[in-house]
């Protein structure tokens, strides 16, 4: 089991725009198939965090929001009712990670969207790899994909249509 942070970044490293877009993510081109993809990525989990900006993103752009892989929002805000697999928390991301891998049953976790929720992870030493679909765009600003500094170490590299991917170890 490992916890793993697993997203698409521009080349001048952000995950979404200042506005939150994904516009730049989703107009590219990718094998589903392929090496790194998602499809294959998301046999592996059990469970996965997230924080409320990507939760809100999910609700805005998702008409069926989530699906049964038990998942915790850490959030202050108070959303609308979710699907059950969806549980909202505060506090310690060490007490959420543990809730997190009983859920999992010995399958893999992934860090969701990013921001400020990776950096807690990795600073409770929680975070063990971190992947990263680089997409050929830049866009200026937005929302870095690590909020902090983060020694990583090469595992794998692969290309997948328009994508640079990137698997990396938390060196500790």
């Amino acid at each position: 089991m490992a916890t793993i942070y697993y997203t698409g970044c521009t080349l001048d490293g952000f995950i979404a725009t200042d506005d939150h877009s994904l516009d730049w993510l989703t107009s590219r081109d990718i094998d589903q198939e392929g090496p790194m993809a998602y499809p294959a990525f998301r046999e592996r989990l059990g469970a996965c965090v997230m924080g409320a900006t990507t939760w809100q993103w999910i609700l805005d752009h998702d008409d069926d929001p989530w699906g049964p892989l038990p998942t915790w929002v850490l959030t202050h805000r108070t959303f609308p009712e979710a699907p059950a697999s969806v549980n909202f928390a505060q506090g310690d991301v060490r007490r959420v990670h543990a809730e997190m891998t009983e859920a999992a049953d010995g399958k893999d976790l992934w860090v969701v969207g990013g921001g400020d929720l990776v950096g807690q992870l990795h600073d409770a030493g929680l975070l063990d790899e971190v992947w990263i679909q680089y997409a050929p765009v830049t866009v200026g600003s937005g929302a870095p994909v690590l909020p902090r500094h983060v020694e990583l170490r090469l595992e794998e590299v692969a290309r997948n249509r328009d994508f640079m991917c990137g698997r990396y170890a938390v060196v500790r």
